[in-house]
């Protein structure tokens, strides 16, 4: 099958007709998302999909309950084979989840007929990893062919069409065709096209992971932007946790079919509660440090919203007179904001361990007792 009769047949599963099961398809920091007054525009019910296969049934998904709430940048990290994909495929019914259930603005996409279905798709605008722009179409015509499938006159479409790649940055380029444009041009070609048929969420599949970091940056940019002027949610669904905290208001981690935690960003990158939150946040350096030699105690102290001009562990090694072994520490300066962790080991002096003990608690820095095997 050509690129452009499969990128085609994508548009018109997303727009158009029944889905298809698919063989092979696979800190600008806005601070905790306020979500006073707002209510979800998605919510997953005890979701779970389930294929298949020659060997037996695999569980891509099991028991994801989730609310996106409306206008928010909702993040969905995970590893390779986490099951990220899957569930975005579930959320606008181009997979049928075998259990549970979709809700888009209150009402289940189980209960519905195909004809509201395709509505709800239509709400729901796409971008993927590998852009899927047809190779035969030049930008323009690329940004009109949604439109096209839902019947829109030629010449609205393309006024439409124009409006939106002024938007992206791509006015000029309207004649070009995708071989002649960039990685990051040709995302701001898929972007217009997801908006076109103005949906009210905008589902963003591992959208930056083949650009390079300035490129991504942009992206990002831009989809703050749109969220931000247009009052698009957006779900964005990548392994990346820097796109997470570029981007996102809140974040659930999947992991192994399963949502391991979610919340905040500023909640799960300060403190994250399970092992494969820490990996994500901490990276595998923890997992093979050496601790070896005799055991003293260690803590992990938490930042989650001191200024970062405060000097916290300078304060406290001048305070208690005693050095201290910084055995990790991953922390950024959020918009003048110190957030994340440092783990560091205690003298071995008892006096002095409990003096910097004594320390943390009066100057109320949040922190926790850590063994080896917690990180």
């Amino acid at each position: 099958m050509c690129e452009d009769a499969f990128c085609k047949i994508i548009l018109i599963d997303m727009y158009v007709r029944r889905p298809m099961q698919y063989v092979g398809l696979h800190f600008y920091f806005k601070g905790d998302y306020d979500m006073e007054d707002k209510k979800p525009i998605i919510h997953l019910e005890k979701l779970g999909k389930e294929f298949k296969t020659s060997n037996g049934p695999i569980k891509a998904l099991d028991d994801i309950t989730l609310d996106i709430m409306e206008g928010e940048i909702f993040g969905i990290i995970g590893l390779s084979g986490a099951g990220k994909s899957t569930l975005v495929r579930c959320i606008n019914y181009l997979e049928i989840p075998t259990e549970g259930d979709v809700f888009f603005e209150g009402k289940p996409l189980s209960k519905m007929r195909e004809q509201e279905i395709q509505g709800v798709r239509r709400s729901m605008g796409m971008i993927f990893q590998q852009f899927n722009l047809l190779a035969q179409r030049n930008v323009l015509k690329n940004v009109c062919f949604p439109l096209e499938l839902i019947g829109t006159p030629k010449k609205e479409a393309e006024d439409k069409a124009r409006k939106l790649l002024e938007m992206v940055g791509l006015g000029d380029r309207e004649k070009a065709y995708p071989s002649q444009l960039s990685g990051g041009q040709k995302q701001r070609v898929a972007i217009a096209r997801a908006l076109a048929t103005d949906p009210k969420v905008l589902l963003c599949d591992e959208a930056t992971s083949a650009l390079d970091p300035n490129t991504t940056k942009s992206i990002l940019e831009l989809l703050k932007t749109i969220n931000k002027n247009m009052g698009v949610t957006v779900i964005v669904i990548t392994h990346e946790m820097a796109v997470i905290e570029a981007i996102c208001d809140r974040v659930a981690i999947i992991d192994k079919s399963h949502i391991a935690e979610q919340g905040s960003v500023g909640e799960i990158f300060s403190n994250p509660k399970s092992k494969i939150g820490r990996q994500l946040i901490m990276g595998d350096q923890v997992h093979v440090r050496d601790f070896g030699g005799p055991t003293t105690r260690m803590v992990r102290i938490i930042f989650d919203g001191r200024a970062s001009s405060e000097p916290v562990l300078a304060n406290m090694i001048l305070a208690c007179k005693a050095p201290v072994n910084i055995m990790y520490a991953a922390t950024k300066d959020i918009n003048g904001t110190a957030m994340g962790q440092m783990i560091i080991q205690l003298p071995k002096d008892e006096v002095e361990e409990k003096r910097m003990i004594n320390y943390l608690n009066s100057a109320k820095i949040p922190y926790e007792e850590v063994t080896e095997n917690d990180l």
